[in-house]
């Protein structure tokens, strides 16, 4: 349903903290223009942790009303209690999202029965296609492959943002799960890999620095071009890296104020970028020819 280079996109704000709107705008219109073929909004990047619900749902109209259609648009609604991931996701379908990427509950470590029981609650309570999000190294807790297959037996749960970056976890979901149900890499590191492993694109942080050449990384691994998609991928490899210098969002979105793209702006308990690490994010900006 769903494939490709699909950003997981940052919310810009103002050195304050405040949502800068019309920065949003800019970047959602960038990437329309530059070949992104899905927009993942208030995910990680986004900086779900740290907006309230009514926020996050304003978010979500806002950035629908901006995208008009002209990409799918997968809003992150995922939570550690079911009911807000309930309430955030009808939420999202509310806004016109076309699907829901849901983290597995974090901090509080449930079991494999809990997170089978939560996502199975949530893709029975709202008729929209869902994918699941698995990060262990963010949530302390790791939805396993034997339980992934359990879900996608579930209609509307349509794939799985795989974020460990193991290849060989990849592809045991893909011999589990049915044909139609989707992996994407949630690692820009070994998306590559991924795809050409048999994933069907990648929820990445580098596209929001460089859609155009994750578009066409993504086109040539669906394709079989695994050559050209190694040629493409070389010059993104530090961003890859450095872009997790720091944790993400924080490089991410000096990055883009390199770029000129956006303010200074994050917030609380996250810090702008250490001025430590500037030379080293705009390195890897310059070889992959971004400014």
């Amino acid at each position: 349903m769903f494939q490709g280079s699909m950003v997981a996109l940052v919310t810009p704000m103002f050195p304050d903290g405040g949502v800068d709107h019309d920065a949003l705008t800019r970047l959602i219109d960038f990437h329309c223009e530059q070949g992104t073929d899905a927009i993942v909004a208030v995910g990680t990047t986004g900086e779900s942790a740290t907006l309230d619900f009514d926020e996050h749902a304003d978010l979500l109209r806002f950035i629908a009303k901006q995208v008009g259609g002209r990409v799918p648009l997968i809003a992150g609604t995922g939570a550690n209690a079911t009911k807000e991931a309930v309430d955030l996701t009808q939420q999202a379908k509310l806004a016109g999202a076309d699907a829901c990427l849901l983290v597995t509950p974090y901090y509080n470590k449930p079991t494999q029965e809990g997170l089978y029981l939560h996502h199975k609650t949530v893709a029975e309570a709202v008729d929209i296609p869902q994918i699941l999000y698995n990060v262990p190294g963010r949530t302390a807790v790791d939805l396993l492959p034997d339980t992934v297959a359990r879900l996608a037996a579930l209609p509307n749960i349509v794939g799985i943002k795989e974020a460990t970056g193991d290849i060989a976890r990849t592809e045991e979901i893909i011999r589990l799960c049915p044909a139609e149900f989707a992996v994407y890499s949630g690692d820009d590191e070994t998306a590559m890999a991924c795809m050409l492993a048999g994933g069907k694109g990648v929820i990445s942080v580098t596209a929001n620095v460089a859609p155009a050449a994750m578009h066409a990384l993504c086109q040539a691994c669906l394709e079989g071009r695994a050559d050209e998609a190694a040629s493409i991928n070389k010059p993104l490899e530090a961003l890859h890296r450095d872009l997790f210098v720091e944790a993400n969002p924080i490089p991410v979105k000096w990055a883009l104020y390199e770029m000129g793209l956006m303010q200074e702006g994050i917030r609380l308990p996250l810090t702008f970028l250490s001025a430590q690490y500037h030379g080293i994010v705009r390195n890897a900006l310059k070889q992959a020819e971004l400014v």
